[in-house]
């Protein structure tokens, strides 16, 4: 997929920065120590099981929740200030509409609350789905509220949006056509997307980027191609040891469906053919989901600075605005 600039002037600025993040309940952290940087015009999947701290990472881009440690900014900006909220479209796993609203009526209060709303980029999404325009929204099918809710996303026209479980109670024609527009919609406006989803082989069709989550601790974060690029799938050797893999190391040993083999963290380069292959996509994260106790793996591309780096530029942009 192209990798897109981002509008409105934000150069180099990452779309999500965070360092040394965390948030804790009464049960215990749901996210601990958690570091990345999600550049811009990126379409990034958020991975990782039910309770790995997913949606509470969501919940604090977009400000629903506070972070009791660490920082998170949005384009540089914090969650909740108008400029993150201009910016940024958050889509939820219920895709909430007003049921007696028509389709069009649902389009007009996009355009009445959202300053930068693009009616044509409304329209056109659900036009490309042949939804009636006069319909009540209570009588369309799941596949077609989904379709209007991306239109009221991606009419705010944001720089930033997170959808969280977007397409999981669709069928696979559907999921792939709406899957299409998003990746279609994301390339042509620049928009950074995060989503999270459990549908690990149809990321590979949308995403170039990738955060794996796992027990509240990001596991892998980065681009797919250098994520895939420095690990392999090794052929299980005959008497089942895994001495005859060094230097690399093995992250999980799957004999199961799919292809059978070690996944292993690349050591030392290696020639694709006879025993080692370029792990799939799907491959990785099931490797990684299945081991927790794999080393994390944070791509150059993901890493980021000192939180005092972060805080410095906070002061910074207070002093010249």
């Amino acid at each position: 997929m192209d990798h897109a600039v981002t509008r409105h002037g934000s150069g180099t600025e990452p779309a999500i920065e965070a360092q040394g993040l965390g948030k804790k309940y009464r049960r215990g952290w749901a996210l601990r120590n958690v570091s990345f940087r999600l550049p811009a015009g990126r379409v990034c999947g958020l991975v990782g099981p039910n309770g790995a701290g997913k949606s509470t990472l969501m919940g604090l881009a977009t400000h629903m929740i506070r972070p009791t440690t660490g920082a998170l900014r949005v384009f540089g900006a914090e969650p909740g200030s108008t400029e993150s909220v201009l910016r940024t479209a958050f889509l939820t796993q219920e895709k909430p509409l007003f049921r007696r609203f028509t389709v069009a009526e649902t389009l007009r209060l996009g355009r009445e609350l959202n300053p930068r709303w693009d009616q044509a980029v409304a329209e056109g999404i659900v036009r490309a789905g042949q939804v009636p325009m006069e319909a009540r929204i209570g009588t369309l099918s799941g596949g077609q509220r989904t379709r209007v809710a991306f239109a009221l996303a991606f009419g705010k026209r944001p720089d930033l949006l997170i959808l969280d479980e977007p397409m999981s109670d669709l069928d696979p024609l559907v999921r792939r056509e709406l899957m299409a527009t998003l990746r279609a919609e994301a390339a042509q406006h620049g928009t950074t997307v995060l989503v999270s989803s459990h549908l690990l082989a149809e990321l590979e069709y949308i995403c170039d980027y990738l955060l794996v989550i796992a027990d509240g601790g990001l596991r892998l974060a980065g681009e797919v191609d250098e994520l895939r690029a420095a690990h392999a799938l090794f052929a299980v050797p005959a008497d089942g040891s895994r001495s005859s893999v060094a230097p690399h190391t093995v992250v999980d040993s799957h004999v199961g469906e799919g292809r059978p083999g070690l996944l292993v963290r690349l050591g030392a380069p290696v020639e694709y053919g006879g025993r080692a292959e370029p792990p799939t996509l799907e491959e990785l994260l099931l490797a990684y989901l299945r081991s927790p106790d794999a080393p994390a793996l944070i791509a150059p591309s993901a890493q980021v600075g000192d939180i005092h780096d972060i805080i410095a530029r906070d002061r910074t942009k207070a002093v010249t605005a």
